[in-house]
């Protein structure tokens, strides 16, 4: 978008500000309102912030501005902020790209794909709940009437919270984002809404704004959007899965093949990038699914439905939702990330573990079209199939170890990555929960 065309849709749309926006290493949006009459500022030496002040950039109060660059092919009207646009930006230190910025790494790692002549393409599917606070404080769904043991798919729960997905949708659609579907998902007051894959880039922009949106929006019904990956313990968490495929200028989809002699459609390309993934599936853990409650949904076990939607095995199936990918059809789903990971990381990171796979043309084995679930923990282990990570502490162990995923990163980012995790286990471990106040208060 050129500054002529930038004016234009500030006048469209009577913007007065645009904020100059960027994730924290948590996925976190932080931003500026800018007067729109410094639009020019944003695209050039960018916005400055204090790095120091910010979740994940190494920097110190005596270092330099963390000064955030527009990026003009991403500017658009906020449709639920009257009189704002937003701009994506990355992250500049020193009149350079700053290799802490999580949308520079993930720049960074898509650039050698495209080196390569692929271009990564991605849908992510954003689960979320919708919830409200009591005067206590307690969080519960925010329609009251939402209580069935198996809610998935439940007419009365889509349309008793249609008003604040009706709202998300259409914002999400006049930007843009196609949205194609709605559903009630597997948890009381959850909800999923899908849109058009696209770019891989474009794609963790657009889930990013769509998280922003729907706090937002949520917020102004009176709700609590929450992406956490387990608000509830005996109800399922909210994943955030990646379907992903790489392009060609021959091949929108050099995934696809349809004489796959195993029935997925899948390429030779496409089986060795998933090989890719299942081999470094314990460190993608750690970027995927990145905090201490994201491990009480990747658990071997049911919600309160009887189902479940979280990977436990390091696998893949046909349409096998048991196992960290399912392969539906000449495309890869990884299912291994949840609400919280930052999608510019996550990115970052599936493309390096999947390059890998290609690199060495790793075989991913037979597919396991079975449900895992059912299996016992001797029975999984004499298969050969590998448990991903049961915390946090031991996913950044595997991610420690593995260089691949490191360096798909950028050491520095990766670095700086552990250490800010290794600090949120510590403080995890020191909590005293009142599960362990009721438990031990008295027992001796």
């Amino acid at each position: 978008m050129t500054p002529v065309q930038a004016k234009k849709l500030f006048a469209q749309h009577k913007c007065r500000y645009v904020l100059a926006q960027f994730v924290d290493i948590h996925g976190a949006a932080k931003a500026k309102a800018v007067p729109v009459e410094h639009y020019d500022m944003v695209v050039g030496d960018g916005a400055g912030f204090a790095g120091f002040a910010i979740w994940g950039l190494a920097m110190t109060p005596d270092g330099p501005d963390f000064m955030a660059v527009g990026d003009p092919t991403t500017l658009s009207p906020i449709p639920w902020m009257p009189g704002y646009a937003r701009m994506a930006c990355d992250g500049h230190v020193g009149g350079k790209p700053y290799a802490l910025c999580s949308r520079v790494a993930a720049k960074r790692q898509l650039d050698k794909l495209t080196k390569r002549g692929y271009t990564m393409f991605t849908g992510i599917e954003p689960e979320f709940m919708l919830l409200k606070r009591d005067a206590n404080g307690a969080l519960s769904p925010i329609d009251p009437t939402d209580q069935l043991d198996k809610p998935c798919y439940d007419y009365k729960g889509l349309s008793r919270g249609g008003a604040i997905l009706d709202d998300m949708s259409r914002h999400m659609r006049a930007v843009g984002i196609d949205v194609y579907q709605i559903d009630h998902e597997d948890a009381n007051g959850q909800f999923e809404v899908n849109y058009t894959y696209t770019d891989a880039m474009k794609s963790a922009d657009h889930f990013t704004f769509f998280k922003m949106g729907a706090s937002e929006i949520a917020h102004a019904h009176g709700a609590v959007a929450t992406f956490m990956p387990k608000p509830f313990a005996n109800r399922a968490g909210n994943g955030a899965h990646f379907h992903i495929s790489l392009g060609t200028a021959k091949q929108p989809n050099a995934f696809y093949d349809k004489t796959d002699k195993k029935g997925m459609k899948l390429s030779q390309l496409g089986y060795w990038f998933m090989g890719g993934l299942l081999k470094h599936a314990r460190a993608l853990t750690a970027i995927c699914a990145p905090t201490v409650n994201s491990y009480k949904r990747l658990v071997v076990g049911r919600s309160l439905s009887g189902a479940t939607w979280a990977p436990a095995f390091i696998a893949y199936g046909d349409n096998n939702r048991t196992a960290c990918v399912r392969v539906p059809g000449g495309r890869i789903e990884f299912r291994l990330p949840d609400g919280a990971m930052n999608p510019y990381l996550a990115t970052a990171a599936i493309a390096a573990a999947g390059m890998d796979g290609i690199d060495n043309k790793i075989n991913p084995g037979d597919p396991l079209n079975v449900n895992l679930y059912d299996l016992t923990l001797e029975e999984i282990h004499k298969r050969g199939i590998g448990l991903l990570p049961q915390s946090l502490n031991e996913a950044l162990d595997a991610l420690e170890k593995d260089e691949v995923v490191k360096e798909g990163l950028g050491q520095a980012l990766a670095a700086e990555f552990i250490r800010v995790k290794r600090m949120e286990w510590i403080e995890y471990s020191r909590h005293v929960g009142d599960w362990e106040t009721k438990r031990y208060i008295e027992m001796f």
